[in-house]
């Protein structure tokens, strides 16, 4: 599989093709074909690309997770509060919500290739674990108590709102509103919070 800087315009226009098809139609539904067929190209050149419709899933999946992780992290330095960056995941989300209304793509994808050792369920479950990691590592740089804890309970709330997300319910607003309450009761050990 190729990396992004290497990838030809006819690779660039595969991968577009297949996240447009996986995250819409679902991954197995999908077949080399079709993408060939919205990407204008063949399946030789498909598969001189990507080698196998497996690596393709999981090119899709990565670039996804480099452009999620990317807006996430320019959400979090946008915070000039340590406390209010701890949520700023939450933040990121509404504004990636917006464009992907078929809920989450990593448990869409989770869902479909429940094989550990698929190189996109790899992917799919690493971005769920990163995300928990920095719900921590922004809980404990904002000093709440128990940041491990937290942190489980924000990537709840995250997901219960991605999961949520094709339903007309907006569960985002009471996701995110129930997240900054956690993180203001997560006082810091024998400390109070500076005054606002």
């Amino acid at each position: 599989m190729p990396g992004a800087q290497a990838m030809t315009p006819a690779g660039r226009r595969i991968l577009a093709a297949a996240e447009e098809l996986f995250y819409h139609r679902g991954i197995t539904a999908v077949g080399v074909d079709l993408i060939a067929e919205h990407s204008g190209v063949t399946k030789r050149t498909l598969y001189n690309q990507f080698g196998a419709k497996d690596h393709l899933v999981a090119a899709y999946l990565a670039e996804r997770d480099q452009r999620w992780r990317s807006l996430v992290r320019a959400t979090v330095d946008a915070c000039d509060d340590p406390v209010e960056a701890v949520t700023a995941p939450f933040d990121a989300l509404s504004i990636w919500s917006g464009d992907n209304t078929r809920g989450c793509a990593f448990i869409n994808a989770l869902a479909e290739l429940p094989d550990p050792s698929h190189p996109a369920h790899r992917i799919a479950a690493d971005q769920k674990h990163w995300l928990r990691n920095l719900f921590e590592e922004l809980a404990t740089a904002a000093g709440r108590a128990e940041p491990a804890t937290l942190a489980v309970r924000l990537l709840v709330l995250h997901e219960g709102a991605l999961a949520t997300r094709p339903l007309t319910l907006d569960t985002l607003s009471a996701s995110t509103d129930l997240a900054r309450d956690l993180v203001r009761a997560r006082l810091p050990v024998g400390g109070t919070d500076r005054p606002r």
